[in-house]
């Protein structure tokens, strides 16, 4: 439904963000010397059996549009495209073969993308349908490796990562999104959410052992992000290769003249449920603080690149960082400034559980970074790899430890340093195993993800592909769903009753349209 005139001037409540999470994987074949990691990728998608719709709407997609207002010509990773695209015609299959796209009954995408399989939560409404179905992907591409290990006969054949790292310097990223009012500007989005995105770091890294990019591969020591060591500016449309802070690409997914989508490549892959909560929570906190509040109540860093490398590199929360004008500011004391600036904002329980763990966790690290252990990935994972250093008498630099970083990040239950942490409760999960296996298939019960499940179960054999937004049909028509923002739980369960039940498509034109006008 569009918004009135009346909830544009409104003040932007977080719980009005609609927010989203994509996840690329790392991948590996176990049993082999050198495997092809695109091949591969397709094929674990492929094995995913459950029903699915697999034909993506990509023509809805522009990558190169950019949120400052214009079009680049080309974006810095077209050259590995452009290789990607001569050796994929070499392996004999198209572009649209090689995505192997999924649209799945949860609302969903899982696709590969180029060397890496990727989880898309369907949109979400509410953080804990975000932390839901962020796991079901997990749940998901452990039924995907399990099948593709029985086809190849080879158990334990797969590996997966959830980590942003081949400790080659090579980096692939889990991408936020928020969906915001295009009547907020770009420039101020920018400046008021920037540093807020150098200092999060703290609370929200993942951990990881050595350093990486443009200053050369180390082993040798720690910090806190696996991302940082690959941001090198602080906006752009680039998210392979010139990776900004903010990316400024501009593709919301929904009616441009109301609503823009800020797409964010900055962040780590968390394990910790309470980790991703918090970065999305957190994050949507601040987006609505900056909608709201003038610019100058936010800090400026005067170089947030390398602020963002020194904050993951410090493991000091009382780090100086220079602020615009000489002065300094740390990163904890960033965290405190925008806390405060967001405890006015008009508060829902899940924001209210967030600044109460958003005050908690630095109380905690000022007192002792360790008591974070429970929640923290880049704690619980140093942890780890101290006492077995310990254990085995390694050197700081020493091979190994690389290997048991990864180790953290396994998927397998068996073989993943994670795992055995949050079944012992030693990390804290927020999710329910069994509300988990059900978001595998079931959508989310609000917004427009349970409407475009409903529409694809009723239509699929002819439609021709679909996208987040827009749904082809194989007669050349389409549909554009509103994201039904209005729409209680009741609400959407009864729109999705009266789809199943359309017998001509007109009538669902009419039932859509009659939604967008407030019936």
């Amino acid at each position: 439904m569009p918004e009135t005139k009346e909830q544009k001037e409104m003040p932007l409540s977080p719980s009005r963000i609609v927010v989203g999470i994509e996840t690329e994987f790392g991948i590996i074949r176990k049993d082999l010397e050198e495997s092809d990691p695109v091949g591969e990728s397709m094929d674990l998608v492929r094995a995913y059996r459950p029903h699915s719709f697999g034909a993506w709407a990509y023509e809805a997609e522009d990558p190169r549009a950019d949120a400052r207002g214009f079009r680049v010509d080309r974006l810095a990773q077209d050259e590995e495209e452009d290789a990607f695209s001569r050796s994929d015609q070499q392996r004999h299959f198209s572009f649209r073969e090689s995505k192997s796209d999924r649209i799945l009954q949860n609302g969903a995408r899982f696709y590969n993308d180029h060397t890496h399989p990727e989880y898309s939560t369907p949109e979400c409404r509410t953080l804990r349908d975000l932390i839901l179905y962020d796991r079901a992907g997990t749940e998901i591409l452990r039924q995907a490796v399990k099948t593709r290990e029985e086809e190849l006969a080879r158990p334990g054949a797969i590996g997966l990562y959830r980590n942003n790292t081949d400790f080659h310097g090579h980096s692939y990223g889990c991408h936020e999104n928020y969906l915001l009012p295009r009547s907020l500007p770009f420039s101020s989005l920018v400046a008021g959410v920037t540093p807020f995105l150098v200092a999060r770091t703290l609370l929200l890294g993942a951990g990881k052992v050595g350093r990486e990019g443009e200053d050369g591969l180390s082993r040798e020591g720690y910090q806190l992000s696996q991302r940082a060591d690959f941001i090198e500016e602080r906006i752009g449309v680039n998210t392979m290769h010139q990776r900004p802070i903010v990316n400024s690409r501009d593709e919301p997914h929904a009616d441009r003249t109301l609503f823009r989508r800020l797409h964010l490549i900055c962040g780590d892959a968390n394990m910790s449920e309470w980790q991703t909560a918090m970065k999305v929570g957190m994050t949507r906190l601040v987006l609505s603080a900056v909608a709201t509040l003038p610019c100058e109540k936010f800090p400026v860093l005067s170089d947030p690149v390398r602020a963002f490398r020194r904050v993951s590199r410090a493991e000091n929360g009382n780090l100086p960082l220079e602020l615009e004008g000489g002065k300094t500011i740390t990163p904890r004391e960033i965290l405190i400034a925008y806390r405060d600036l967001c405890s006015g904002l008009q508060l829902d329980s899940e924001d209210k559980w967030v600044m109460s763990e958003w005050g908690r966790a630095l109380e905690d690290y000022e007192k002792d970074p360790e008591l974070l252990a429970d929640r923290v990935d880049w704690v619980a994972k140093r942890q780890l790899l101290d006492l077995f250093r310990s254990e085995e008498g390694l050197s700081s630099g020493d091979p190994w430890l690389q290997s048991l970083d990864l180790a953290y990040h396994d998927l397998d239950q068996e073989l993943g340093m994670f795992w055995p942490l949050e079944s012992d409760g030693r990390m804290i999960r927020l999710t329910d195993p069994g509300e988990v296996d059900a978001a595998t298939i079931v959508p989310p019960r609000t917004g427009r993800a349970p409407v475009r499940a409903a529409v694809l179960r009723r239509y699929e054999k002819e439609i021709r592909d679909a996208g987040w937004e827009r749904i082809a049909f194989v007669d050349g028509s389409h549909i554009d769903l509103p994201l039904f923002m209005e729409l209680e739980r009741g609400d959407v369960e009864t729109l999705c009753r009266r789809i199943a039940s359309c017998e001509e498509r007109a009538d669902l034109a009419k039932i859509l349209a009659g939604i967008e006008r407030g019936g």
